[in-house]
């Protein structure tokens, strides 16, 4: 059983019974059908039913020659609203089945970006033979939490809002230097890791290291689309899952300049989420690829 199933509203389903139920449900009554080939050159169905006008299941599989349904996998889904990044995207194939997962260089975060593509068949059906990467695509991102908590915000003054700002331009645009080879972009990069380290050193002797840390992206566990954040709510929407009727909480979450939606079960919250106050917790990060017809 998909474990972030909880995380769109499916908390109390903990018996195999109750999801083989639901997904012949989502077979019968899908609210999407796309198809598409696969890489071994067969038919490839994806189901999408929606508990919620952005959240629901998908399941993927094939219909056999007696015209049955055979599920090779299935997922929950949290599709985001706005476009979070325009870099050009790779894309590969997961070993265990006809999954695939979205990689992109984010100058913003300093790391390589990974996340679990959900329109597997729309890629399917826009890949080309030895393609190179997407060029000239936008790439909807959006994440589903298990845990989370809210930390109030760091209080700035003008000021130091405009002195952020200008750091944090000033490092994109090294960043980009720095990809593109050039060695000075480079060596400052380092002295400004190091600086950094050495005044978080210090101040943390007195002060609360998220008093310090305003906002941070970094990988988590050995799941390659899985990180733990920590970032600004944007904005907060209450929703529900239609079916079980459980309280689901919606944010758009700004996190080291990346932003991105978020979907959590509302009991699996601590504190109370207000725009302003900053988001902490592990997610999994989904993607969907925006391809120009």
């Amino acid at each position: 059983m998909h474990r972030f199933l909880r995380a769109v509203g499916f908390s109390e389903f903990k018996k195999k019974k109750q999801l083989d139920e639901l997904i012949a449900d989502i077979v019968q009554h899908p609210d999407t059908e796309k198809i598409a080939i696969d890489s071994a050159g067969n038919e490839f169905i994806e189901l999408t039913k929606m508990f919620c006008d952005s959240f629901g299941l998908v399941v993927c599989g094939q219909y056999t020659e007696q015209n049955l349904f055979s599920m090779d996998y299935y997922y929950p889904v949290f599709f985001g609203r706005d476009a979070s990044t325009d870099e050009q995207i790779e894309v590969e194939r997961h070993v265990g089945n006809e999954s695939f997962a979205g990689i992109c260089d984010e100058m913003r975060l300093g790391v390589t970006l990974i996340f679990y593509l959900q329109n597997t068949a729309d890629y399917l059906n826009h890949r080309t033979v030895g393609e190179a990467p997407f060029q000239n695509v936008t790439t909807t991102l959006s994440a589903l939490a298990l845990h989370g908590k809210i930390i109030l915000p760091i209080g700035k003054n003008e000021e130091q809002i405009r002195n952020t700002e200008k750091n944090r331009q000033n490092r994109n645009y090294l960043m980009a230097a720095a990809r593109d080879g050039d060695e000075e972009a480079i060596e400052s990069l380092t002295l400004e890791d190091i600086d950094l380290y050495s005044m978080i050193s210090k101040r943390v002797e007195k002060e609360d290291i998220f008093s310090i840390v305003e906002s941070y992206f970094m990988p988590y566990g050995i799941e390659s689309d899985q990180y733990s954040i920590m970032g600004t709510i944007l904005d907060l929407k209450e929703t529900q899952n239609h079916l079980t009727k459980e309280n689901i909480l919606l944010m758009k979450v700004n996190a080291n300049d990346l932003i991105f939606d978020l979907c959590i079960n509302e009991k699996d919250l601590i504190g109370v989420p207000e725009v302003g106050r900053r988001f902490k917790g592990n997610i999994w990060m989904q993607g969907n690829i925006n391809f120009h017809d």
